[in-house]
């Protein structure tokens, strides 16, 4: 299918600037795919704003970047309204802020309080937003990307679960193997070298027409979704929220269950995995891929798993070993 086949080349060319990071390209794609947002986390390096600069340069497509301090306003995001003077007539007018683009980095989102983080809720669960009185609708390519560093706590404002709730996926960046460091050594000295004239610069690739991705969107909707699959989607999730019913020291180890968004973002997320890899129905393997992404950020785990430093990606291999296909 055309679709898929350009949504395959734009994921190649993202991939030949982010070196030793397919995982991250691919969660990028599929966060595109499936209609929703990121929260990217990984330390410094690691390219995750260098991948969605690299989406937006070869997806015809706007980026707005939005660097999270602890003296940004809601009104630096949303926009505000602004006097105008014409004529001896003055009148507000609403001025868009950079929340009204296509693609859009909330660089260190964590290094923000809540009431500036609560900026983005609307505009990632109602893609619209509000000032005045009155709400302005975004456009229908519209991804929030958001970053944060999982080191630094200092300074730092933990995202509420009802913000976390509405990223789709939570993707984790580790370091790329030793092969991968020295590619991305040899493209950055080939990137400097043409910058300064070293080497004649090639002619940027045409950039793929937004329209691709909402011809994929549609034929993800028709991806088949077995009984069986179903049945294994929601078991999954229900095993979040009443663990003791398959393992009794599993319920030790989780306070919150995963919330419906969860079961919605598992089911689009694994239609979208399905059909980036070529298939028109999802397999239970498909849904495995992609569950610590979809779960990782909605579980709450009790004080004896932290105390036993039990991470939420251990307690989901432990669920997913439990649930059976039935």
């Amino acid at each position: 299918m055309a679709a898929r086949d350009d949504i395959r080349d734009l994921g190649k060319r993202v991939g030949q600037s982010i070196i030793g990071q397919d995982t991250m390209v691919e969660r990028l794609l599929l966060g595109l795919l499936a209609n929703g947002h990121l929260l990217v986390e990984g330390l410094p390096g690691l390219a995750k704003t260098r991948a969605i600069k690299s989406l937006a340069k070869n997806l015809d497509s706007e980026l707005s970047r939005v660097q999270f301090t602890p003296d940004l306003l809601p009104a630096d995001i949303t926009g505000s309204e602004v006097y105008f003077s014409e004529g001896g007539k003055g009148e507000f007018k609403f001025q868009q802020g950079p929340i009204f683009a296509n693609l859009i980095l909330a660089d260190e989102i964590n290094r923000a309080p809540a009431k500036v983080q609560s900026a983005l809720l609307e505009a990632m669960e109602e893609r619209q937003v509000t000032v005045g009185g009155k709400s302005y609708p975004l456009p229908p390519l519209f991804m929030v990307m958001a970053t944060q560093n999982p080191i630094e706590q200092e300074g730092t404002y933990p995202l509420p679960e009802a913000q976390l709730d509405r990223f789709l996926m939570h993707v984790e960046v580790g370091y790329p193997d030793e092969a991968s460091e020295g590619a991305i050594m040899r493209l950055n000295r080939d990137e400097e070298n043409a910058a300064q004239g070293g080497k004649a610069h090639s002619q940027p690739p045409e950039r793929l027409d937004p329209q691709a991705v909402f011809d994929a969107r549609k034929e993800i909707g028709a991806v088949t979704v077995s009984d069986p699959v179903q049945k294994y989607i929601v078991s999954l999730v229900v095993a979040t929220r009443y663990p003791d019913r398959y393992d009794k020291d599993l319920a030790k180890l989780l306070q919150v269950g995963v919330s419906p968004r969860g079961v919605i973002g598992l089911d689009k997320v694994s239609r979208a995995y399905a059909w980036l890899k070529g298939r028109d129905y999802v397999t239970p393997d498909d849904v495995k891929a992609i569950v610590n992404d979809v779960f990782r950020h909605r579980l709450i785990l009790s004080y004896e798993a932290h105390a036993s430093n039990t991470t939420a990606d251990q307690v989901i291999g432990r669920i997913a070993e439990l649930v059976a296909v039935s």
